[in-house]
């Protein structure tokens, strides 16, 4: 008897390539009347209040499932780099370690590319959330992305950042 050889897909892995992308996400909504798994999955993307934001990586397949969940919620899409800077320097905020001293500076360029090489925010000893203040302009909470801000905003995301700081 022969056995039949079953092609598996090639598993493609490029985590720690140069043009992985980073995708910001802002939530929106609040917090009255949400679904409890909705509130969970929030709370697990470290979006536990109105107008905070998370930088998450788009090769991560268990948080954008987490993504597509609540994208009702939230605002999200891909950040640029200028932007990224934009965001660590005027929201950046380290993490408080006892008997440590914060006396060195910490280069905020240099911090944006290694985000964008893979590392994570706690790595770098910064806070992985961003409180943002409400969009100065105003926004349609309730509408999906062409007429409102919910879902997937694509480039649009960077202009409402901008908005936020």
């Amino acid at each position: 008897m022969e056995e039949k050889k079953i092609k598996q897909p090639k598993k493609i892995e490029d985590k720690n390539s140069s043009n992985s992308k980073l995708i910001a996400v802002i939530r929106i909504g609040g917090e009255v009347k949400k679904k409890s798994d909705i509130v969970e999955t929030l709370n697990r993307l470290r979006l536990k209040r109105k107008y905070t934001c998370t930088i998450i990586d788009f090769n991560n397949k268990s948080l954008m499932g987490m993504l597509n969940e609540v994208k009702y919620y939230v605002a999200f899409g891909e950040i640029e780099k200028d932007v990224l800077v934009k965001l660590l320097h005027k929201r950046g905020q380290l993490i408080k370690i006892p008997n440590k001293k914060y006396s060195e500076k910490i280069d905020i360029e240099k911090v944006a590319e290694e985000l964008m090489n893979g590392k994570k925010l706690i790595d770098l000893g910064i806070k992985p959330f961003f409180r943002l203040h409400p969009p100065r302009g105003g926004i349609k909470s309730k509408l999906q992305y062409p007429k409102g801000v919910l879902g997937n905003n694509k480039n649009d995301i960077n202009k409402l950042i901008e908005r936020m700081l």
